[in-house]
């Protein structure tokens, strides 16, 4: 895994997680694996494995998920990892 999202919305996580799952074809191609945790109610963390930046960037700057966001209150805080070796 290559970057973890750290999301806080006003809606449910259950409705977060449609939105996700909705939105999976839109971002598999350049998403080779996932894993995401309920924090609470009202965020979560998701690590993917991202294989094109761009493309990546260019979805969640969408006016579509502009406006997903800004009806549910999403802020999605991301940080990129690399694995520790040793």
């Amino acid at each position: 895994m290559n970057i973890c999202i750290h999301s806080t919305y006003t809606c449910t996580f259950d409705d977060f997680l449609a939105q996700l799952e909705k939105t999976q074809p839109q971002w598999s191609p350049f998403v080779e694996s996932y894993r995401i945790a309920k924090v609470d109610d009202h965020s979560s963390i998701l690590m993917m494995n991202v294989t094109d930046f761009e493309a990546m960037g260019a979805m969640m700057s969408s006016d579509e998920m502009k406006a997903w966001d800004a009806e549910n209150g999403c802020v999605d805080v991301i940080y990129s990892m690399e694995e520790m070796t040793g």
